[in-house]
């Protein structure tokens, strides 16, 4: 069965809950290198993950985000990213209903004009 773009984008993010999203972001900051992390805390302004993990003051010591050097807390990074991947997940909402109410036209369109003879054609002909 052929997915069409409305059913995959409608899917795609009723699938991509909070939840999910943040058991996403906190195994793959678990996997990343430590330089990685550095510089996603560098780059995002922000120190650690969530509050919720074990590490979560070891990763905020070894943070060199500036917002650590200005303020006595940080903004953990685990917001930002959920925030972030919101943000894109609207966009691409938009982005694939688009293009599946471009598709719906195209099919009217070719249901509408299909059977249509050429009316240059010579009419004694067979078509």
């Amino acid at each position: 069965m052929v997915c069409g773009g409305f059913a995959c984008s409608k899917n795609a993010l009723c699938a991509l809950n909070v939840v999910y999203m943040t058991d996403v972001i906190n195994a793959s900051w678990w996997v990343m290198s430590n330089k990685t992390r550095d510089e996603l805390e560098r780059s995002f302004d922000c120190c650690g993950l969530f509050n919720l993990t074990t590490l979560y003051q070891q990763d905020y010591d070894f943070c060199t985000a500036i917002c650590k050097s200005q303020s006595p807390t940080c903004q953990m990074c685990g917001e930002k990213f959920l925030k972030h991947s919101d943000e894109a997940l609207k966009i691409l909402g938009g982005v694939g209903l688009f293009f599946s109410f471009t598709e719906i036209l195209g099919v009217w369109l070719a249901m509408r004009f299909r059977n249509q003879k050429d009316p240059r054609a010579n009419p004694s002909a067979f078509l």
